[in-house]
C-alpha cells in the first residue's frame, strides 16, 4: 500500500512539474546567434553559450578573462545546482533606487566542457530560477517552439505571429528594430506584478542611461493588441547630446511609451519608441507600433 501511494504521489510530482514548464515554454522566448543564445522569460534576459575547453583551473582563468571577472569580484559555487560550477554576483547601484544585477556561471557540462551562463536583473537575483533554466538547458529540454529565427521576416510576437518583412534587426530577443518604422522591446510574464516591476525600471533605466531631458511625461489612452489600456508616454530631448543612440539615428526627440497589460492569458511588457525623423503615420505613430498598438486618447 505504502509503495502504490509513493508511487502516486510521484505521478501528481512530475505531472505537476510537467505542467509548469509547459506554462514556462509558452512565456519563454530564445534565439541562436553567434554561438551564444540568448532568452528571455518574465522580464529575464540570459544566455548560454558553451566552450571547448576542458573544465579546469587554467582553462576557467581564461574563460573568467574573457567574461570580465575581475581579481576583487567573489567566486562562489552554488552547491545546489545539479553540476559542478563556479558563480559570480554582481550589483551595480544607479540613482532612484534602481540596481541592476549580473550573475556569470561557469558550470562543468556532462562533456567535461565547460557552459557559461549569464543572468540579468534589476533589484535583486533569483537562484532557484538559474538552477531550473541550466538544469533544462543542459539537459536541452528548451522546446524547439521557444526559439524565433534570426530572421525578422516574421516575428513571434507575444503568441501572435506578426509579418515585418527583411528590413527589421533584432538588437537582442524579443527587441525588434526597423529602421525609421520604430523598436520595440517585450517580454511575457506570468503575474501582473511581475510585469508591472519590469516597466517601472526601465523607465527609471531609460532616464539613468541616455542622457536625454524629460521635456513631458503622461497616462495616454491606447489600444493594445485590442485591449483597451492605459500607457505612460514620455517624450524626451536629446538636443545637443552626444552619444552612440543619437547619432545612429539622426534624430532629436524619442518618444516611448511603456505598457503592462494581460494579452492572450498572460502579461505583457512592452516599450515601443520612435525617433522624430521617422516615417510618422496621419495616427501618430509609425508603421513597427501600428501593428501592436493604437492611441485612443491622446
Amino acid at each position: 500500500m505504502k509503495k502504490k501511494i509513493a508511487i502516486f504521489i510521484l505521478f501528481i510530482v512530475c505531472q505537476t512539474s510537467f505542467g509548469q514548464n509547459e506554462e514556462l515554454f509558452d512565456r519563454l522566448r530564445a534565439i541562436h546567434n553567434s554561438g551564444t543564445t540568448f532568452y528571455n522569460v518574465d522580464g529575464i534576459d540570459f544566455t548560454s553559450q558553451n566552450i571547448s575547453s576542458e573544465f579546469n583551473d587554467k582553462n576557467l582563468k581564461k574563460a573568467y578573462r574573457k567574461n570580465r571577472i575581475k581579481k576583487k569580484d567573489v567566486i562562489e559555487s552554488d552547491k545546489q545546482l545539479n553540476f559542478e560550477n563556479y558563480k559570480v554576483v554582481k550589483r551595480e547601484e544607479f540613482e532612484n533606487d534602481l540596481v541592476s544585477v549580473s550573475v556569470n556561471y561557469f558550470v562543468k557540462n556532462n562533456d567535461n566542457r565547460i557552459s557559461i551562463f549569464w543572468f540579468g536583473y534589476y533589484n535583486s537575483d533569483n537562484p532557484e530560477f538559474e538552477r531550473k533554466m541550466i538544469d533544462l538547458i543542459l539537459a536541452d529540454k528548451i522546446p524547439k517552439t521557444c526559439f524565433s529565427s534570426i530572421k525578422t521576416d516574421n516575428i513571434n510576437f507575444a503568441g501572435r505571429e506578426i509579418e515585418l518583412g527583411g528590413n527589421c534587426n533584432w538588437m537582442n530577443i524579443n527587441n525588434i528594430q526597423c529602421p525609421y518604422y520604430g523598436q520595440m522591446n517585450w517580454s511575457v510574464h506570468k503575474t501582473k506584478e511581475s510585469a508591472d516591476l519590469l516597466i517601472q525600471n526601465q523607465l527609471k533605466a531609460t532616464k539613468i542611461k541616455n542622457g536625454g531631458k524629460v521635456i513631458s511625461e503622461k497616462d495616454v489612452g491606447i489600444i493594445f493588441e485590442d485591449v483597451p489600456t492605459k500607457a505612460k508616454k514620455v517624450y524626451y530631448d536629446f538636443t545637443g547630446v552626444t552619444s552612440i543612440l543619437v547619432s545612429m539615428s539622426g534624430g532629436k526627440n524619442l518618444t516611448i511609451y511603456y505598457i503592462s497589460e494581460k494579452v492572450r492569458d498572460n502579461y505583457i511588457s512592452c516599450v515601443l519608441s520612435f525617433w522624430n525623423n521617422y516615417n510618422i503615420n496621419p495616427s501618430g505613430l509609425p508603421p513597427l507600433l501600428e501593428e501592436v498598438m493604437s492611441i485612443s486618447e491622446k
